[in-house]
């Protein structure tokens, strides 16, 4: 069985029904043979990622930056989770075998910082972008959760098929 691996930082809950809406997406009833596990990013361990087959991210964004939850999430699991490091000691490049990921963000204003940010850090593990990321801003809507539920599913089907 594939696993899913979710982990968010979702302190309001704005952003915690974007997280809940990805959650039920991926446990949608016509997906079978995957295993979805949910972490908040303070809890989530390299053995985690390392037991995982494909990974959504979900966080806010904060001054133009992920959340400090999942930034110290990446730099618990880099390098045991193969994070690749340039000689100068930032962020390399990892060629084959990369597992599939998606990425859910939610700004007041603007989620370009924390984007970016994000997949500065995921380009250096053995991952790749398997969907388009959500990027949220203002209020949440029923398309943003419609969407962020088909984040979740897709990401899942992947794994499943």
């Amino acid at each position: 069985m594939s696993r899913l691996l979710i982990v968010h930082h979702s302190p309001t809950s704005t952003v915690r029904s974007l997280a809940e809406a990805v959650v039920a997406g991926a446990h949608d009833d016509a997906i079978e043979g995957v295993d979805v596990v949910v972490r908040p990013a303070l809890e989530a361990r390299a053995s985690d990622v390392l037991a995982a087959d494909g990974y959504l991210l979900g966080t806010p964004a904060n001054f133009g930056y992920m959340s400090g939850a999942l930034k110290h999430f990446f730099d618990t699991i880099f390098l045991e989770a193969g994070g690749a490091l340039s000689d100068d000691g930032s962020a390399g490049s990892v060629s084959g075998g990369k597992r599939p990921y998606g990425l859910w963000v939610h700004g007041r204003y603007d989620t370009t910082g924390a984007v970016r940010s994000v997949q500065s850090i995921v380009g250096a593990l053995p991952w790749r972008q398997a969907a388009e990321v959500l990027e949220v801003l203002g209020d949440v809507g029923d398309d943003d959760l419609a969407a962020a539920y088909e984040l979740g599913g897709t990401l899942a089907a992947l794994l499943a098929g």
